[in-house]
C-alpha cells in the first residue's frame, strides 16, 4: 500500500498544483463566455488553442518524457539537464523563426488570416512555453512540489488577471471615461481575442521569469551521445504526441473546415462546442494530475520487485475515481451548465459523450506504461495514429450533417479504440494483472446509472428532481463500491472506521 500512498502523494502535490493552475485557467471560460459579445470570438479562441498544443508537441519533441527516462541513469546525471535544455533552446529559436516566416500559412490553416496579431502573439506563446518544459521536468524529477506549484499557479494567475483587465475592466472603463488612461494600450476597434492572447503571453513570460534559477543552472555541457539516445527514444513519442493532440483538439479546426454555412456560423459552432467541452473539466483535470504524478512514479517502480502488481492496483483506484467523477459531472449538468454563458447551452448534449471519451483516454494513459517500459514507443505512436485516423474519418464523414455532435462521437470512438488496442497489445508484450472484468463492470454500471437518471428526468422534467435522483444514484454507487472494495479501502485509515460503521451487520 505504501507505493499507492507514494503515488497519491505525488499526484496530490504535482497534480494538485496542476489542477489548481488549470482550474484557475478554466475560470477564463465563464469570464469569456459571459463577457464576449460574439460567440464567434470564442470560436476563434477555440481555433487558436486547438493549434497551440500541437505546436507545443513539435517544439518539445518528446524530450520531457525522454528526460525522465534517462535522468535515473548515473552515467548521464551530470549532463542530462544541460543537454536537454540546450537542445530545446536552440530548436525553439529555429522553429520560431520558421513559424514566423510562414505565419500567413499558419493563419490560413486556422481561418484567422485576417488577424495577424493573433498569429504573431501565438508564435511567441508557444516558444516561451517550450523553454519552460525541461525546467519544469527538473522540478518534478527532484521532487520540488512547492516551487513547481508556485510557478504553475503564478503564471496562470497573471494570465487571468490580464484577461479580466482587458476583457472586462477596459471596455467598461472606456465607456465611462472615453479619454482615460486605457486608450494608451486598448482600443474597442481591436478584436478582443488579441487581448486574450496578449494576456496569455504575459502569463507565459512571467512563468519563464519565475524559473530563472533553473534556467541559470544550465551549463554549456552538451552530451552528443546522450542527445542521440534521447532523440531516438523521443521520436516515436513525438508522433504519438502529435496524434494525441490531433485527437484532443483538432476537431475544432475540422469543424471550421468542413461545416457548411458562413464563416461566422462555423466559428459560432466551434465556440459552442469549445465551451461545452470545458464541462468535462473534472475528469480532464484529474487525468492531467495523475499523469504528472504517475509518469516518474511508474519508471521508478519498474526498478522494484513485481511492479506489475502495483500498476494493476493503481488502475483499480484510477477507474473508481473517474467513474465517480463521471456521475458527479454528467448527472449534475443543471448545476455545471452555469459555468458557461447561456448562449452556449445548445451544445450541452456533447458533455456526457466527452466525459466517457476522456475516461477512456485516462485508462489508455494508465495502460501506456507497457510500451514505455518495454522501450517500444513506436507502439504508442502506432496506436495514436490509429486514433487520429478514426478522428479524421468520423469528423470528415459526419460533421457536414451533424456538426459538433459528430466531433464528440469521433472523440469517444477514437479514445475507446486506443484504450482497447493498447490493452490487448500490451498484455501480450508486458503482462499486468488488471482486474479488467471488474473494472469493465464499473464502467458499465455508471453508464447505466446515467441512462436511468436521464430517463427519469426526461419523463419528469424538474431541476429539483434531477438533482435529488442524481444524489441518490451517486450515493448508491459509492456505497456499492465501498462494499465491493472493502478490503482495499480498509487499508486506508481515514476510511477504515467509516466502512465498518456503514457495513450491514
Amino acid at each position: 500500500m505504501s507505493n499507492i500512498k507514494k503515488l497519491a502523494g505525488q499526484t496530490l502535490w504535482y497534480g494538485g498544483s496542476s489542477i489548481a493552475a488549470r482550474f484557475i485557467n478554466y475560470l477564463l471560460t465563464p469570464l469569456l463566455t459571459y463577457n464576449l459579445a460574439n460567440v464567434a470570438d470564442f470560436g476563434k479562441i477555440g481555433l487558436i488553442y486547438s493549434a497551440l498544443p500541437i505546436l507545443n508537441i513539435v517544439f518539445t519533441y518528446g524530450f520531457e518524457t525522454a528526460y525522465f527516462r534517462f535522468a535515473s541513469n548515473k552515467d548521464y546525471k551530470e549532463t542530462i539537464y544541460s543537454t536537454a535544455s540546450l537542445s530545446l533552446f536552440f530548436s525553439t529559436i529555429i522553429f520560431t523563426v520558421l513559424l514566423w516566416l510562414n505565419q500567413s500559412s499558419f493563419g490560413n490553416i486556422l481561418g484567422l488570416q485576417n488577424f495577424p496579431q493573433i498569429i504573431q502573439i501565438s508564435i511567441f506563446i508557444v516558444a516561451l512555453d517550450a523553454l519552460t518544459t525541461i525546467p519544469f521536468a527538473k522540478l518534478r524529477q527532484e521532487s520540488r512540489p512547492v516551487k513547481y506549484a508556485s510557478v504553475k499557479v503564478g503564471g496562470i494567475v497573471i494570465n487571468i488577471l490580464f484577461t479580466w483587465f482587458f476583457i472586462s475592466f477596459c471596455p467598461h472603463y472606456l465607456q465611462n471615461h472615453p479619454n482615460g488612461f486605457v486608450t494608451i494600450f486598448y482600443s474597442n476597434s481591436t478584436n478582443p481575442v488579441v487581448y486574450v492572447m496578449l494576456a496569455n503571453l504575459f502569463g507565459s513570460l512571467f512563468t519563464l521569469c519565475l524559473l530563472f534559477s533553473e534556467i541559470k543552472a544550465i551549463r554549456f555541457k552538451f552530451d552528443t551521445r546522450l542527445w542521440k539516445e534521447m532523440i531516438i527514444y523521443a521520436a516515436p513519442l513525438l508522433i504519438a504526441g502529435m496524434g494525441g493532440m490531433i485527437n484532443e483538439t483538432f476537431d475544432r479546426l475540422m469543424l471550421r473546415w468542413w461545416l457548411p454555412g458562413s464563416e461566422t456560423h462555423r466559428e459560432e459552432q466551434v465556440g459552442i462546442y469549445n465551451a461545452c467541452y470545458k464541462l468535462s473539466i473534472l475528469i480532464t483535470l484529474f487525468i492531467q494530475a495523475f499523469r504528472l504524478g504517475a509518469e516518474p512514479f511508474f519508471f521508478k517502480q519498474a526498478e522494484g520487485d513485481n511492479p506489475q502488481k502495483v500498476y494493476a492496483r493503481v488502475m483499480k483506484f484510477f477507474v473508481i475515481t473517474i467513474t465517480v467523477m463521471f456521475l458527479v459531472v454528467s448527472m449534475y449538468i443543471p448545476v455545471w451548465k452555469h459555468f458557461i454563458g447561456p448562449k452556449y447551452w445548445s451544445g450541452l448534449a456533447v458533455v456526457p459523450i466527452l466525459l466517457f471519451a476522456n475516461m477512456s483516454l485516462g485508462i489508455y494513459y494508465n495502460l501506456s506504461i507497457w510500451y514505455k517500459l518495454a522501450k517500444r514507443t513506436t507502439a504508442g505512436a502506432t496506436i495514436t495514429l490509429i486514433g487520429a485516423g478514426i478522428t479524421f474519418l468520423v469528423n470528415a464523414l459526419f460533421i457536414p450533417r451533424f456538426s459538433f455532435m459528430a466531433s464528440a462521437w469521433a472523440t469517444f470512438l477514437c479514445y475507446f479504440s486506443m484504450m482497447v488496442i493498447s490493452f490487448v497489445w500490451g498484455q501480450r508484450v508486458y503482462y499486468v494483472p488488471y482486474a479488467w472484468k471488474k473494472l469493465s463492470a464499473y464502467l458499465i454500471i455508471v453508464l447505466l446509472l446515467f441512462f436511468v437518471h436521464k430517463g427519469i428526468t426526461t419523463v419528469w422534467s424538474s431541476t429539483v428532481l434531477s438533482l435529488a435522483v442524481a444524489i441518490l444514484l451517486t450515493l448508491g454507487y459509492l456505497f456499492f463500491i465501498i462494499q465491493v472494495e472493502k478490503s482495499e479501502f480498509e487499508k486506508i485509515p481515514v476510511l477504515k472506521k467509516f466502512i465498518r460503521t456503514s457495513s450491514p451487520s
